[in-house]
């Protein structure tokens, strides 16, 4: 097995980095993974739903990215952008306006440091966190969910850049939310959704392929660099997921009945095989997500992956290498790269069956 974090690199030109998304969703190029035969067929997006067949179940995650980045500047002038972390109120016994967030500032604000922001809201540096967070008390006329969904920014990958006056910013607003998406909480899109149109949805109900949703919010976790050599050490953040009746009923349908469940992003793949290693089975309800898949792990519930093309040395990386072997993997990214294909977040997708 190739557990080296150097055995999960290549090399990207910068340009491959996709800064906006297609023009129309559905015109992604789509790279087409065959683990049977190890073919490697292109295609685009639109064509997808001829990919698969009858009996097919899609499932996707409905979670919703949460206007979490604020800008403000300290008492002495210099400015401040926090990502807040937490976005469900916290118990009623604490304080709702205490959040962890992650600071960026030209200087690491200290413990203390007041922050002010707009509408009057200003916030407190408290203790250190985990991970770089910072937990912030918030005080002002309005509590800190309302100024975020009036004021906050959608937190994009740090890899698409946009400054303060970037007109790809309304756009980003509509774009880097999936059709799907209805909860709100996470603080990245299941990008593999991204790709998604009615009409191909229309295109799969005709061809007798289902679809449903569950719930995985999307942590900052998703984007925390791996620092071992040793992969099975790197240590995942849990992310909350939720999974209604109806959907955990198809599911389980579907694996009983040999049917093939096509999973709809990486998110979907940790949030399935979760709860199958923890219930023996797809059941409703909700809990906390922190698997780490790597190669050697034995799938159980997920029989096609549809994915973006990830980072290198990243445990998304990790876990696609899993599904289809490594080998395999970095022969379609190494193509991706020589057919000049768009990464990451708002670039093309890969379908493995």
């Amino acid at each position: 097995m190739n557990y080296s974090i150097d055995d999960y690199d290549y090399e990207l030109p910068v340009e491959l980095i996709a800064q906006e998304p297609a023009l129309k969703r559905d015109w992604s190029r789509l790279l087409y993974l065959q683990r049977p035969t190890g073919k490697i067929i292109e295609y685009r997006f639109s064509e997808m739903p001829s990919l698969l067949r009858s009996g097919d179940l899609l499932v996707v995650n409905n979670a919703k990215v949460f206007p979490a980045k604020l800008f403000g500047k300290k008492e002495t002038g210099g400015r401040v952008e926090i990502l807040v972390l937490e976005h469900s109120p916290r118990p009623a016994a604490e304080d709702s306006n205490k959040r962890w967030c992650l600071v960026r500032a030209s200087k690491r604000p200290r413990q203390g440091t007041l922050i002010v922001f707009p509408d009057g809201l200003t916030g407190t540096v408290g203790r250190e966190g985990t991970d770089g967070a910072i937990e912030i008390q918030f005080n002002g006329g309005h509590d800190i969910d309302y100024i975020l969904k009036k004021r906050g920014c959608l937190p994009l990958p740090p890899y698409i850049k946009r400054d303060a006056n970037d007109r790809r910013s309304e756009m980003d607003r509509k774009r880097y939310q999936t059709i799907f998406s209805h909860f709100s909480g996470a603080i990245a899109a299941p990008t593999a959704g991204l790709h998604f149109t009615h009409d191909v949805i229309d295109t799969l109900k005709s061809l007798g392929i289902d679809l449903v949703s569950i719930t995985l919010l999307v942590g900052h976790g998703t984007f925390k660099p791996v620092r071992v050599n040793d992969i099975r050490e790197h240590k995942l953040g849990g992310e909350s997921y939720f999974i209604e009746n109806d959907a955990a009923c198809s599911i389980e349908r579907a694996r009983q009945e040999g049917r093939r469940i096509v999973a709809v992003g990486t998110t979907v793949v940790r949030t399935l095989e979760t709860v199958f290693k923890e219930k023996g089975r797809i059941a409703s309800g909700s809990g906390v997500a922190n698997l780490l898949i790597y190669p050697g792990f034995t799938f159980h519930v997920v029989d096609s992956l549809l994915t973006n093309f990830h980072l290198p040395r990243s445990s998304l990386l990790f876990l696609v290498s899993a599904f289809a072997g490594r080998d395999l993997i970095m022969e379609a990214y190494n193509l991706a790269v020589e057919k000049r294909y768009r990464f990451y977040s708002y670039g093309d997708a890969m379908l493995i069956t």
